[in-house]
């Protein structure tokens, strides 16, 4: 086989179950291999951000690998934001970027796309994924590309592989797959020892699970665990859609002084809260009410576990996991989750919309059509959706990039088969929300809400007095039809029920619901999260 061939089949045998990119002359001769072997579906999209966004969602989505493919230089520097957002929210993402050929590196001339050398593209990479490979050389390539891919899935981050065009049909073996890291068994045997000890002796002991969770597929077993041990489980602000369907003692999402207080307060006052695949960032824990004591608190994350100040190096989440369920016994205990008081009832009348008329909109829906996946941009959109039921969400939460929603939601349509809710604010949508205008090519069809309130919305809660937070009205619903949708603008409680319903039973063509809004309409986990900050910082918030 070729090594282009080799790379396919490699990135398939290792979970990969589509590409996304955009062509260029630097990566043609690879784009000709995937779209004549049919190894791996293709989509392409408009712009390499979209691109980037919709491989982490889609890897995300399924729990496996994302692969974005672009060209040298100009594709590859377009995209690195969206693999900026992958590598803060360890998501396993593959860069494949084609390279000038190995004959055209002696050249005198310079080449186009080429910045500082035709080297500095590898170097910038190196800052942004966890391991990387020049496939220069067919014979050593397999053993390389089995490494990285086992890296991108173990450490859960981007990985890069730089691809000379000449090299794309050289002979190649098969890219074997390597077994697995592992850790220390004694090590292994002593650190869960040591945590559930602690969980025993403590009085009020918590779960707060993490992304890292659904990163590596342990819902059920986390799950598992909370029944053995009968301790209640939150999740953190990035976790939020974890355990949608599973069976544990849920009480819902932890968000500090923004989210709700009974919540909090159980997180905040544990004597033993084990950490399980939690970012600690100032997303998840920046607006605590009081700084978590690290002496009652287990951290189990990035291929290592804190125990109160001792330290398990080169230990994963996944072993931590089956071991404190192979020290604990079975149970028949079946956990009574809390079901929270997610708003519902839309009053369909012609009073305004604010945001928690859209999440009463939408938990309306679910229970009449059941749940769907949401792909949700940052601002008020993503806090308006922790009012919505607990379902499947990708968003950037912690990285906090704006564009993300659109093609995260195609990617998450792409990867799952399911239909999304894409919640976007209409300045992400300027960004990437023309990436709509693909998915007639591939039979998408999201439902997109899109909050229109003519303004950055979240940057104006934090400086209300700058004028260039205002946005003009780009009349996004009616451009719909010559992008191969549907587009609706409503302005009344009455009329979005109406839009929603419409939207639900239309298949086959995306549905945007332009929703608009005053420029001071906020959801309150928004405004508890800007008082919060105001409180922490001494900063004044609008």
């Amino acid at each position: 086989m070729t090594l282009a061939e080799a790379l396919l089949k490699g990135l398939k045998g290792h979970g990969a179950a589509e590409l996304f990119g955009i062509p260029g002359d630097f990566a043609l001769p690879f784009f000709k291999v995937i779209e004549q072997s049919g190894i791996l579906p293709f989509y392409t999209l408009s712009h390499e951000p979209g691109v980037g966004f919709a491989a982490d969602a889609a890897g995300r989505g399924r729990g496996s690998l994302g692969v974005a493919v672009v060209t040298y230089g100009a594709g590859a520097f377009n995209m690195l934001n969206s693999v900026a957002c992958a590598y803060a929210e360890k998501s396993p993402l593959v860069v494949i970027s084609g390279a000038p050929g190995i004959s055209e590196l002696q050249g005198d001339l310079l080449l186009h796309h080429q910045i500082k050398t035709l080297g500095s593209q590898y170097e910038v990479m190196k800052e942004f994924t966890c391991d990387q490979v020049l496939l220069n050389d067919p014979a050593n390539a397999p053993e390389q590309i089995a490494r990285v891919l086992r890296s991108c899935l173990e450490q859960s981050r981007p990985v890069y592989i730089e691809f000379p065009r000449d090299l794309v049909n050289a002979p190649c073996d098969p890219v074997p797959l390597l077994p697995p890291t592992t850790a220390d068994p004694q090590a292994l045997i002593d650190c869960a020892s040591e945590i559930l000890n602690r969980l025993a002796a403590a009085e009020r002991p918590v779960i707060l699970a993490g992304v890292e969770v659904r990163r590596y597929g342990l819902e059920d077993k986390v799950a598992e665990l909370s029944r053995r041990l009968q301790l209640p489980v939150a999740t953190s602000f990035m976790g939020r859609g974890l355990f949608s369907d599973s069976d544990c003692q849920l009480i819902g999402s932890y968000i500090g002084m923004a989210g709700d207080q009974s919540i909090s307060e159980t997180v905040e006052t544990s004597d033993q809260l084990l950490m399980l695949g939690v970012i600690v960032c100032d997303s998840n824990f920046g607006v605590s009410a009081k700084r978590l004591d690290i002496r009652h608190t287990v951290n189990a994350s990035d291929q290592e576990v804190k125990v109160g100040f001792h330290l398990y190096q080169q230990l994963s989440l996944t072993e931590l996991v089956d071991e404190l369920l192979n020290q604990t016994e079975t149970t028949n205990h079946h956990a009574s989750p809390v079901k929270p008081n997610y708003p519902r009832g839309l009053e369909a009348d012609d009073n305004p919309i604010v945001p928690t008329d859209i999440a009463r909109a939408v938990n309306d829906l679910f229970d009449r059509h059941g749940p769907m996946p949401i792909a949700s941009d940052i601002g008020d959109c993503l806090f308006t959706a922790m009012d919505m039921d607990n379902t499947q969400l990708v968003a950037p939460g912690y990285y906090a990039t704006m564009g993300f929603g659109v093609p995260a939601g195609m990617g998450l349509q792409a990867s799952t088969g399911q239909r999304p809710i894409i919640l976007v604010g209409d300045g992400a949508f300027q960004m990437t929300g023309w990436e709509l205008g693909n998915c007639r090519r591939y039979g998408w069809d999201p439902i997109v809400l899109l909050f229109n309130n003519s303004c950055w919305g979240m940057l104006a809660t934090f400086q209300p007095e700058s004028s260039f937070n205002h946005l003009d009205d780009w009349h996004f619903a009616d451009m719909s039809a010559s992008l191969g949708g549907d587009g609706v603008r409503v302005q009344t409680r009455a009329e979005l029920q109406t839009a929603l319903n419409q939207a639900v039973e239309t298949r086959g063509r995306f549905q945007l619901i332009e929703i608009m809004m005053t420029a001071d309409a906020r959801s309150a986990t928004l405004q508890q999260f800007v008082e919060a900050q105001g409180r922490r910082t001494g900063m004044r918030k609008g």
